[in-house]
């Protein structure tokens, strides 16, 4: 059964960034978070409380409230990388165990306890991700990978905890999954048309989207 195995937030921390500061820093946390609808993105900022996002303009928001990334992915990050990576590694809310996060349908629903989230797209990667890491080429390299994690639209507010199961329901038929998506807005632009019969995307998403599309 697909569980939450950590719920993690992030302080206020300088960073070596356009900000100077970022949340990105995410640790796992003891008991329930309260997780809401944050507001449009460039005024609400993280969807659970106490988690901080310096960057309001580029991310939080409402389509991008809560972040979900696989145990599973952070592993395999871990041998490739020779470093250990621990929940919350990667600036994830959730990290999560049992789920195929990247094979999730843009779109379908997630019940984790009484929360009710829905995947919207996936993550694409910044350069505050890549100083956070200190890696070389982290961007270029975490995009080829294809394991971007899902961020998550807070349907209905609650609490999550540690330890949840997460029950996947409503899946759309369009059957667009978080990674496809991911490469189509990344290295695959042929793949673009497949995410114009989305309507779970992002409205900037679809946007530019059409944009491209239409070759403006």
């Amino acid at each position: 059964m697909p569980r939450v195995l950590s719920v993690n937030v992030g302080r206020r921390r300088p960073v070596a960034a356009k900000s100077g500061t970022s949340g990105i820093d995410k640790r796992p946390v003891a008991g329930p978070v309260p997780v809401r609808a944050p507001g449009p993105k460039g005024e609400g900022g993280s969807g659970l409380l106490g988690d901080h996002i310096s960057d309001t303009a580029n991310h939080g928001g409402d389509d991008q409230a809560v972040y979900a990334y696989a145990r599973e992915d952070l592993d395999a990050w871990e041998a490739e990388l020779g470093r250990p990576l621990g929940n919350g590694s990667f600036g994830e809310n959730l990290t999560t165990g049992g789920l195929a996060v990247n094979r999730a349908v843009i779109g379908e629903r997630w019940a984790v306890g009484d929360v009710v989230l829905q995947v919207s797209c996936p993550r694409i990667p910044c350069v505050t991700f890549a100083v956070w890491l200190g890696e070389r080429r982290w961007v270029p390299r975490f995009t080829r990978a294809r394991v971007p994690g899902a961020y998550l639209r807070v349907l209905v507010p609650g609490d999550l905890v540690a330890g949840a199961r997460i029950e996947v329901h409503d899946v759309p038929a369009h059957g667009v999954t978080v990674a496809t998506a991911f490469a189509a807005l990344t290295t695959e632009p042929q793949l673009l048309p497949l995410l114009r019969d989305v309507p779970e995307l992002p409205r900037e998403d679809a946007g530019a989207v059409a944009r491209r599309l239409d070759g403006r």
